[in-house]
C-alpha cells in the first residue's frame, strides 16, 4: 500500500514511517521544510511538499495514495480552538479525496473523547461531544466524512512517550523548571493514560491494514498514571520540590496547561487489543521519566 503520512517528520510520524516500510508499504511523507525532506529521504520515504494550511497540498497527497495516516497537529495549545478548526479543515480536505472508495483514512484524536463522564475509564465505543477539550472537532469532522462515504477510523492518543518527549508532560517539565517546583492539582489522584511511541506507531499500522470504517482505537498501554506520581518523577529528575496546588491557583501556575492538569484522562484499550491483537511491549511512562536526561529536556 502507498501511504500518505501527515506529520511524517514529527515525534510519532517519524516512528510510523519505518513501521510501515518494514511491513512492505511505501510512504509519501508531508513536509514543509528542506530539513524535513532530507529526513524523509533518509528514512526511505518519498517527499510531498505542503502544509496543514495548504488544503490543496493535502488533497494532492491523498490523491497519490492508497491510504492516509493523518497524525499532524499544530501543538501550539495557546491557540487550541483555532488549531482544532485547522485540523477539521484538513480532515475534510483529505476525506474529499477518499469519498466513495475503500481506501482507509486514519485521523487522530485524544482518549478524552471517549470519557463517558461518569468516572469510569474512557472507552473506544464512547464519543463524548460535551468534553471540555475542543479536540472533539477532529472526531466530528471524521463522523461527517464517514457519513459521506469515507472509510475513516480514529486513533485516540494518550501521553505518548519515550525518554525525550512525553506528550503534555514535556511542557510540564518546562513549567517545573521555570517555577522551581513540580506541582499537581489537589490530591493528584487524577490519572493520565500512556503508551510508548513505538507501540503507538505499530498500532497505526495495524489500524491501517484493518481498514475498518468507523472504528475507534485507543493507543493505551497504561490505563492511568497518577498526576502526583508524574509530578514526583519530574521533581526527582529536576531536583525541585513537589507541591500540591488548589484548583483555583492552577491557571496562574500552569498557564494554558491548566485546562489539562486536573483532568482525569484514564482510558481502556481492551477493545483495541481485541480487534487488532495489539500487545504493547515498550517501557512504561515512569521508567522513561526516570531515564530522561533532564539537562537536555
Amino acid at each position: 500500500m502507498r501511504v500518505f503520512v501527515t506529520g511524517a517528520t514529527g515525534f510519532i510520524g517519524s516512528r510510523i514511517i519505518p513501521e510501515l516500510i518494514g511491513a512492505g508499504h511505501q510512504v509519501l511523507g508531508l513536509t514543509r521544510s528542506d530539513a524535513g525532506a532530507v529526513a524523509l529521504v533518509a528514512s526511505g520515504a518519498e517527499v510531498h511538499r505542503g502544509t496543514l494550511e495548504d488544503l490543496d497540498s493535502l488533497r494532492r497527497g491523498a490523491a497519490q495514495a492508497d491510504g492516509v495516516i493523518h497524525c499532524a497537529f499544530d501543538h501550539d495549545f495557546t491557540n487550541m480552538l483555532a488549531n482544532c478548526e485547522k485540523d477539521r479543515r484538513a480532515i475534510e480536505a483529505l476525506g474529499a479525496e477518499f469519498a466513495g472508495s475503500t481506501r482507509p483514512l486514519i485521523i487522530t484524536s485524544g482518549v478524552g473523547m471517549g470519557d463517558p463522564g461518569d468516572g469510569t475509564l474512557s472507552r473506544e465505543n464512547v464519543f463524548n461531544t460535551k468534553h471540555p477539550i475542543p479536540r472533539k472537532a477532529s472526531e466530528l469532522a471524521g463522523a461527517a466524512m464517514l457519513e459521506a462515504g469515507v472509510n475513516l477510523s480514529v486513533m485516540r492518543l494518550p501521553q505518548v512517550h519515550d525518554t525525550v518527549r512525553q506528550g503534555l508532560i514535556s511542557p510540564l517539565v518546562q513549567v517545573a523548571r521555570a517555577k522551581g517546583v513540580s506541582a499537581y492539582v489537589g490530591d493528584g489522584m487524577n490519572r493520565w493514560s500512556a503508551a510508548h511511541v513505538l507501540d503507538v506507531a505499530r498500532l497505526y499500522r495495524l489500524a491501517l491494514e484493518r481498514a475498518e470504517p468507523g472504528a475507534r482505537y485507543h493507543a493505551v498501554d497504561e490505563e492511568g498514571v497518577a498526576a502526583r506520581d508524574i509530578a514526583e518523577a519530574l521533581g526527582r529528575g529536576l531536583g525541585v520540590p513537589v507541591v500540591s496546588l488548589p484548583p483555583e491557583k492552577a491557571q496562574d501556575h500552569f498557564g494554558w496547561l491548566a485546562m489539562f492538569v486536573g483532568l482525569n484522562m484514564a482510558a481502556s484499550s481492551a477493545l483495541t487489543r481485541e480487534r487488532l491483537a495489539w500487545q504493547p511491549t515498550g517501557p512504561d511512562l515512569l521508567t522513561d521519566l526516570r531515564e530522561m536526561d533532564y539537562g537536555a529536556a
